[in-house]
């Protein structure tokens, strides 16, 4: 691995990709973009991008991310997330690159009572899960030998814009806060899910479907009580509220816990749990953006 292409290098996971490669004494050559420099939104643009600079590995952490907005702009969020992810999978099997594309728990209704396995069928709820589930057809079907897709959810880091960060802001504005306690998911840190991103990209792994996400499981409630814990406030200020309370555009899958076996396949633990995420993480949110 000598290039690594960085898409949405901007954004909350690709900033913590970079860092993450400028840490590392052995990173290859990394090659950031950002919207700026490569939209999701014009596939000639996205083809010319990667036809110029020929990496080894490309690292899709570009998306149109806004779940409730993608209800009513569903075409424009399936140019991006769909139509724009082919493109890059064009572009890769042109020039020979190996894709890794981040995908979402959302691709499922959320039905479950035990963790989604990688092979489990996909019936997204929202035009958000429609779309992604779309980019990730693309990838595995124009790249089978090379294309992964990782699928994660709960994400959250020092930057940009998140659950843990929003209740750091509301922890100081509140006397109490409501927060959701019937959707069961999978905080996961960015830097935890870079560094394992990286961990894959330079073992012989075999292509196809990976889960990055933390393990264990906790309710939005759960995870809200853990960080006024850390702030040193008292968890019993957080109230736990259904869904219905807060009734959005975008229907939100109830269970979105992922199954984690198939990193067996590529001699990798899966990432460590939420918990253990969080508290090494909370330095850096403490001082990120509320």
């Amino acid at each position: 691995m000598n290039r690594l292409l960085v898409t949405g290098a901007a954004g909350m996971l690709g900033s913590a990709l970079v860092a993450e490669l400028a840490n590392d004494p052995a990173s290859p050559d990394v090659l950031p973009y950002g919207r700026d420099r490569l939209d999701l939104r014009y596939p000639d643009g996205v083809r010319e991008v990667v036809r110029q600079e020929k990496p080894d590995v490309v690292v899709n952490c570009a998306a149109w991310t806004a779940v409730d907005d993608a209800e009513e702009h569903e075409v424009d969020a399936l140019a991006v997330n769909g139509g724009g992810v082919r493109a890059l999978a064009t572009a890769c099997a042109e020039v020979g690159a190996r894709l890794f594309h981040i995908s979402t728990d959302y691709v499922f209704d959320g039905t479950a009572s035990a963790p989604y396995a990688e092979d489990a069928p996909t019936r997204p709820v929202n035009a958000y899960g429609r779309g992604k589930l779309a980019g990730e057809r693309a990838v595995l079907g124009l790249l089978p030998e090379a294309g992964y897709v990782v699928r994660s959810a709960w994400l959250y880091g020092a930057s940009g814009k998140n659950f843990v960060q929003t209740m750091i802001a509301l922890e100081g504005g509140r006397e109490t806060v409501g927060v959701v306690d019937d959707q069961l998911g999978q905080p996961t840190w960015t830097t935890d899910l870079a560094a394992q991103l990286l961990r894959l990209a330079r073992a012989d792994a075999p292509p196809g479907v990976y889960h990055g996400t933390s393990s264990g499981q906790v309710t939005w409630y759960g995870l809200a009580r853990e960080i006024f814990r850390l702030l040193g406030a008292d968890p019993g200020r957080v109230r736990p509220v259904g869904s219905a309370d807060f009734a959005r555009p975008a229907a939100r899958p109830a269970y979105s816990v992922l199954g984690h076996d198939r990193w067996a396949l590529a001699g990798m633990p899966p990432i460590r749990h939420w918990r253990d995420a969080l508290h090494e993480a909370w330095p850096s949110m403490v001082g990120g953006p509320a």
